[in-house]
């Protein structure tokens, strides 16, 4: 706990036996309270490694749901189990989980209620060996969000981030594409919902082991972020309204 603010830590799996050991050790247990892995119908041993750990909460999936539908079912759990500050951890080890307890401090102390580690910020990207081709399509991506959704983050396309209970509970993240596209689309609705994010600079690692789309898939994924940005400003001008901004029915 921070502050008397329960922390659960939610790792999105599939196919993480090789580096998830790695990633649950440099977890700071001082202030984490839970740690929920949902498998994703791997194919490999994540599940007997997770159990093998000690991992206390974990869900495996029948059927492989995508990116998007394994983070639903991490924040529902973590929802339940009344969980203060939610931070999403992959378990690729590809962020390094050394920064729980700064993103988990801003949100205990109210200065906000969403954090995302940016690998922009600073030099952490192409330094970490993220391929240039990437780190050019992100900065290009994050200008024409910035600009279609009057916003100034450094990068939409991390996927290290913490929540506050609040914002998990005002935003409808269970109507979001169960896809890559998930992220992005969670980040529209938590503007719309008037929130404000910050950032932290954030190193990563590109590796063998860690998960990456091909090429083809990153395409398809571009084009969704900017179909995503649009909806935002349709709706934020009036012109079109989305199910997805709808309050949350819960």
């Amino acid at each position: 706990m921070i502050l008397g603010k329960t922390i659960t830590v939610v790792m999105p799996a599939y196919n993480a036996e090789k580096t998830l050991a790695r990633n649950y050790h440099e977890i700071p247990f001082d202030i984490v309270d839970a740690v929920i892995l949902v498998d994703d119908h791997s194919t490999d041993r994540t599940i007997d490694v997770a159990k093998e750990l000690g991992i206390r909460h974990i869900i495996r999936h029948e059927k492989n749901k995508g990116y998007g539908g394994n983070q639903k079912t991490c924040y529902n759990k973590a929802l339940e189990l009344n969980s203060d500050i939610v931070v999403m951890l992959h378990p690729d080890y590809q962020y390094t989980p050394k920064l729980i307890a700064s993103m988990s401090h801003l949100i205990a102390n109210g200065v906000y209620e969403v954090v995302l580690g940016s690998r922009i910020l600073g030099k952490g990207a192409l330094k970490g060996g993220m391929p240039v081709y990437k780190y050019i399509a992100n900065r290009i991506l994050t200008l024409t969000q910035n600009l279609l959704m009057n916003q100034k983050l450094s990068e939409y396309h991390t996927g290290y981030r913490a929540f506050s209970r609040k914002v998990l509970e005002a935003v409808n993240y269970n109507a979001n594409s169960d896809d890559f596209i998930f992220d992005n689309q969670m980040l529209a609705q938590i503007f719309y919902a008037g929130f404000e994010i910050a950032e932290i600079t954030c190193p990563t690692r590109y590796f063998k082991e860690a998960s990456s789309i091909s090429f083809r898939r990153s395409v398809t994924y571009g084009l969704g972020v900017i179909g995503v940005s649009l909806s935002y400003f349709l709706q934020k001008t009036g012109i079109a309204q989305f199910n997805i901004y709808k309050n949350n029915p819960s």
